[in-house]
């Protein structure tokens, strides 16, 4: 065993060194990790060329740490153990339980001590004469000194050390390994991790009397124990098809214990890997899920990115395919993560917090779940730096120290804790039997990545979610709720405006009198005014702008702002107000070093309207905050506008088409920061606002539009109010709205059965952060309302 008087010592260093130098003196090398770490034993895998493997008693229990090293070590030429913290550092208040001098006692198995003498002399020799004779049942048999320094000092320490002393290591910063918030950086995500161990293991061979220690371990005395076996652990069925378990690997998720694979492949399943980074779909003929451990905080971007796999992912939870998630699986499972859209099976929002848990608890199951019966008691660990809102559904996974923790059902189990199934196999046992019961999961209404092509009305996947908008569900003669479009006529003032400016189609078009307009509606210096062909054509600008280093995108809301920044060539981090908070903007859910923040007010598809002062709160220097009023015109008073307020960092867009039932006119404009909208200027092609786009917004901000437009923002008003009304009489879940139209939770299936009969209304699976429970409804006046209600409540 290579363990050390503290942690920091250099243990991982040397452990992983000299597997790798004792395989390159051609040797059959395991590698084992005392504790629950899952980090150590991937260099160890790399080192050794076998699978890194943990010996824990409080994970497994005394009995089965000795039968797991001989299982571990079966035909290796020798075992090297790394130990945990200090060599008698154990679970605290267990008098050392779990230590690396609990394991070495287990196991009888001499121990060689790495100190770091970088900062000693002579104290070294006190040092480890107080750490070989603090307990009789370990064997301390030799040293090795970390981190030497000149030779008068090695001198001075060798000579002041009782034991022998095996090696000097001297100090080498190329062979540092990176850490981050949980410890050192997984091997399988280091490039040159293979490298890095193959340095470890020529720099320990050339510093290390390998022949000593190799005589030390042939000290070790035999084990009075037979071979862990995972075979009679769980009942194997007899032969026929093996059920195919998705584990979820990669360099996400790295966290997972090999006993966990044995046992399920002896319980007759065959168990495939996947990576959610890469793969764009689950394995094929998956039965079971199993999600463990990593890093998915450092790749949410990436994981939010594969949304054709986090639909298939969602739609087999919620179908019953059997699913154990554990800490960075249930993370994967949550609606989302630091403001990424997640697989949304788990009705919870991660975040990073300050604080680390670490704990080592034992668990209590509440009740009967995928994994447990009602009282049985688990031992685990826990080890994260993320917060999970809330941190339990109505049926919790554990109960940890009195506190309900995770969710569970019949089919899925998922919590922050960890347990090394090796120690409770009847876990693995039950899994697998419900996996073999499993139905084969039906095809997923995937959306997938996004790609080019058009999309597609009707409920199956469309090509480009991001890309999908009402218009091409309300075509071929269906009474439209898809479309938010004011349903009346034009004002003979506005049609007499578009009429008039073709009588200037043949000169090029000037801007300058729709700007001036604008400036004048919105007490503006018309610097501050840039025209635009609708509020699309701003989004495209916008993305042009600037190199964003972390544009973010609020969701879920109208998607052309993050497909446009995409388009640019941006990597977008989204946002994600969650329906727990009625959709409300968290304004610290944002990223700090966000430098483009895009969120729509009011927000389409939700119907929520911003404070405002939240709004501003979200402006800072080095930030362009851009927010969305394109239906702000349809709120009588146009309450949380910051069209008018001057604010570094701040541009306002609008758009016109709708409330003024224009569409096929691309009119809008954005008002805000000058030197912003000057730079949107600059990268806005000429000429590309139209005549009659010109004439409509001077016609919109003129003295005839201003009453005309308060009484359709009343009339949206009164309207929307039926609606919500007819949807809550009928029992229907839907989000309070102050836009001209409503989110309306009607359940999986309603938007086709609604096609079915002729109705559209604007499917929201394609919005970030919904799902194909969820349809936007347009408000209408009460007697289309009326077909709506009738068509919903007709079943």
């Amino acid at each position: 065993m290579v363990a050390a008087p503290m942690t920091g010592q250099g243990k991982t260093t040397v452990a992983a060194g000299l597997m790798a130098a004792l395989r390159d003196a051609g040797l059959a090398v395991s590698g084992h990790k005392v504790g629950p770490d899952y980090i150590d034993p991937g260099y160890h895998a790399l080192a050794t060329g076998r699978p890194g493997r943990n010996l824990d008693p409080h994970l497994v229990g005394e009995e089965r740490v000795a039968p797991l090293l001989l299982h571990g070590a079966r035909g290796a030429d020798a075992a090297v153990v790394e130990g945990v913290m200090g060599l008698y550092d154990g679970r605290l208040g267990t008098g050392g339980f779990a230590s690396s001098a609990h394991v070495a006692a287990l196991t009888r198995t001499p121990v060689v001590l790495v100190v770091d003498v970088s900062r000693m002399s002579r104290s070294v020799g006190a040092l480890v004469a107080g750490m070989a004779a603090y307990d009789p049942a370990v064997e301390v048999v030799g040293v090795i000194l970390n981190k030497a320094g000149s030779a008068r000092n090695v001198a001075e320490i060798t000579r002041s050390v009782a034991l022998p002393v095996l090696g000097v290591i001297p100090r080498d910063e190329r062979i540092a390994s990176p850490s981050r918030h949980l410890g050192l950086v997984p091997a399988s995500e280091r490039e040159d991790a293979a490298r890095v161990v193959e340095r470890l293991g020529e720099h320990i061979a050339g510093h290390v009397d390998l022949d000593a220690l190799l005589e030390a371990a042939r000290s070790a005395p035999g084990l009075d124990a037979r071979p862990w076996d995972p075979a009679p652990e769980v009942a194997a069925p007899g032969r026929g098809p093996r059920p195919v378990i998705a584990v979820a690997g990669g360099r996400t998720f790295t966290f997972r214990y090999t006993e966990t694979e044995e046992l399920l492949t002896a319980a007759g399943c065959e168990v495939v890997a996947f990576d959610p980074l890469e793969d764009t779909g689950l394995p094929s003929g998956t039965r079971g899920l199993y999600l463990g451990g990593g890093f998915p905080e450092v790749y949410a971007g990436e994981l939010a990115a594969n949304r054709g796999l986090l639909a298939e992912l969602r739609e087999a939870v919620r179908g019953g395919v059997p699913t154990v998630a554990e800490c960075a699986g249930l993370l994967y499972l949550a609606d989302a993560l630091d403001g990424h859209a997640m697989a949304g099976a788990v009705p919870a929002v991660a975040r990073m917090a300050e604080r680390l848990t670490l704990r080592y608890p034992e668990a209590v199951s509440p009740g009967d779940t995928l994994l447990t019966r009602a009282g049985e008691r688990v031992t685990g660990h826990e080890f994260h730096r993320t917060v999970l809102a809330p941190g339990h559904g109505d049926r919790p996974a554990w109960e940890v120290d009195g506190t309900p923790e995770g969710f569970a059902s019949p089919t899925l189990h998922a919590s922050y804790l960890h347990v090394h199934w090796a120690g409770h196999p009847e876990l693995a046992a039950r899994f697998a039997g419900a996996v073999h019961g499993a139905p084969a999961p039906a095809p997923a209404p995937a959306v997938p990545s996004p790609v080019a092509g058009a999309a597609v009305p009707g409920s199956g996947p469309v090509a480009d979610p991001l890309r999908h908008h009402g218009d091409v569900e309300a075509r071929g003669g269906m009474l439209d709720f898809a479309v938010n479009v004011y349903p009346g006529r034009r004002p003979a003032w506005l049609d007499r405006a578009l009429r008039e400016s073709l009588d200037h189609a043949d000169v090029y078009p000037d801007p300058a009198p729709a700007r001036e307009a604008v400036a004048r509606r919105h007490a503006r210096r018309p610097a501050e005014v840039l025209p635009t062909a609708g509020a699309a054509e701003a989004f495209t600008l916008i993305a042009r702008l600037r190199p964003w280093r972390r544009p973010v995108v609020v969701h879920p809301q109208f998607t052309e702002p993050h497909a446009a920044l995409e388009q640019a060539g941006h990597a977008v981090t989204p946002v994600l107000c969650p329906e727990s908070g009625g959709f409300a903007l968290d304004p610290a859910a944002v990223p700090e070093d966000a430098d483009l923040v895009v969120v729509g007010n009011p927000t389409n598809p939700t119907g929520v309207l911003h404070p405002a002062e939240a709004l501003r709160g979200l402006c800072r220097p080095g930030r362009l905050v851009v927010v969305d009023e394109a239906f702000m015109d349809a709120l009588p008073g146009e309450p949380e506008s910051l069209a008018g307020e001057r604010i570094g960092g701040l541009v306002v867009l609008r758009s016109l088409t709708k409330h003024w039932s224009v569409p096929g006119i691309r009119a809008g404009y954005a008002v805000g920061d000058e030197a912003v909208v000057r730079g949107l200027a600059r990268v806005q092609t000429p000429w590309s606002v139209s005549a009659p786009a010109i004439a409509a917004t001077v016609a919109c901000m003129g003295g005839e539009a201003g009453a005309e437009a308060e009484r359709r923002a009343e009339e949206f008003g009164d309207w929307r109010a039926v609606l919500e009304a007819g949807l809550r009489g009928a029992g229907i879940g839907f989000v309070p709205s102050r836009a001209p139209f409503v989110l309306v939770k009607a359940g999986e299936g309603v938007h086709a059965r609604l096609r079915d009969r002729g109705i559209a209304v604007r499917r929201a699976d394609t919005f970030p952060g919904l799902d194909a429970a969820w349809v936007r409804v347009a408000v209408r006046p009460p007697g289309t309302t009326g077909e709506l209600l009738a068509a919903l409540s007709a079943g």
